[in-house]
């Protein structure tokens, strides 16, 4: 379906599970050279095991998105390894406590606006650079229905992340639509990960409840999210810069 994806390389932060492996999985069925990146090594390697297991191409490379020596060293890597870099998923992200913002823990509100937000700024603090070069580049970034909608559930700290996803991703749209670099966002909502499941460790019938309020009247799976990263990153979305891509079945359309 994807056939100009064929050949690309594509760096993935967050790929050792849920959105991030699915993504990872169908980037390397659809014939791209994909860089997965984790701190979770044994995860990330496995996504890179299933990849080349399936007959794709793909590498692992350690890395906290939350530190720019780092993540400078991933973006390195990958052009090293396959000469380009044609498109970049940074979904790594952490969800922190649902804690009321006057109980929240300071350490932890940097923390997940490290990862979440100056995590995705660094990426393409060191992703732009070679795109340029190139003169081409797609980058997606991982937003949420939490960066279009507030819930209480969601906790002040990730809810403020994702917001700010949403603006940077359009700020650095409007930066380099002249350079033939698009950025977009991917807005999931509920999808079945390990987030979830951990949600539902402390509340059995959780899942349950939040179908409810979805107008689909399921939970989403990671490769429904995965598919609209394809698309976003593909040559049918080449008009496509500075868009949220909503992925939740309808939840934030009431």
């Amino acid at each position: 379906m994807y056939d100009d994806l064929q050949g690309k390389s594509i760096v993935i932060t967050g790929a050792g599970a849920g959105i991030g492996r699915a993504t990872a999985l169908a980037f390397g069925r659809a014939g791209a050279r994909v860089m997965a990146s984790d701190m979770d090594r044994e995860r990330g390697e496995a996504t890179v095991a299933a990849i080349n297991q399936a007959g794709g191409q793909a590498r692992f490379h350690q890395c906290d998105v939350s530190v720019g020596a780092d993540v400078e060293a991933l973006m390195a890597a990958t052009v090293d390894a396959y000469g380009t870099l044609d498109c970049a998923y940074n979904n790594a992200g952490i969800e922190g406590p649902g804690d009321l913002t006057h109980l929240y823990d300071e350490a932890m509100w940097h923390k997940v606006i490290a990862v979440n937000l100056i995590g995705v700024w660094l990426c393409m603090k060191y992703e732009i650079p070679h795109m340029l070069q190139q003169g081409s580049g797609a980058i997606v970034n991982a937003g949420s229905t939490a960066g279009l909608v507030a819930s209480p559930s969601n906790g002040s700290a990730y809810t403020a992340s994702k917001h700010g996803i949403v603006g940077l991703t359009k700020a650095a749209a409007l930066e380099y639509a002249k350079a033939g670099i698009r950025v977009n966002a991917v807005c999931p909502g509920a999808i079945h990960t390990t987030m979830t499941e951990r949600l539902k460790s402390r509340s059995p019938d959780a899942l349950e409840r939040i179908a409810t309020v979805i107008p689909a009247g399921r939970i989403g799976r990671p490769e429904e999210v995965a598919e609209a990263v394809l698309w976003l990153c593909s040559n049918a979305a080449s008009f496509v810069t500075g868009h949220t891509l909503t992925v939740d079945g309808g939840y934030v359309a009431q």
